[in-house]
C-alpha cells in the first residue's frame, strides 16, 4: 500500500466538478484508491462517496491506494489536488 497526504487548497474545495476530474482520474488505475479525511475513508472511484465528504479548502486529506499500478496512482491524484484540479 502506498499513501500520501495533502491539503485542499482550491477556494471551492471539492465540488461537482473536481470530484468528477478525481473519480475519472482514480479511475484509470488498477489498483483500489480510497480517501481519508475527517476520520472516514471512502472510495475514491465513486463520485457520491467523495461528494458525501464535503471537503473544504484547508481539510487534510490521506490519498491511498493498494495494488499493481499503487505508487503511480497515487502520485498523479495528488499532484492534480496539489495543482488546485487546475481551476485557478
Amino acid at each position: 500500500m502506498t499513501e500520501a497526504t495533502t491539503t485542499i487548497e482550491n477556494k471551492t474545495g471539492i465540488h461537482a466538478r473536481p470530484a468528477s476530474l478525481f473519480v475519472q482520474t482514480a479511475s484509470k488505475f488498477k489498483s483500489k484508491v480510497q480517501i481519508k479525511a475527517k476520520g472516514k475513508t471512502v472510495d475514491a472511484k465513486s463520485i457520491l462517496m467523495i461528494m458525501s465528504m464535503g471537503l473544504v479548502k484547508g481539510t487534510e486529506i490521506t490519498i491511498s491506494a493498494d495494488g499493481p499500478d499503487e505508487a503511480d496512482a497515487v502520485s498523479t491524484l495528488k499532484e492534480l489536488v496539489d495543482a488546485k484540479f487546475n481551476e485557478e
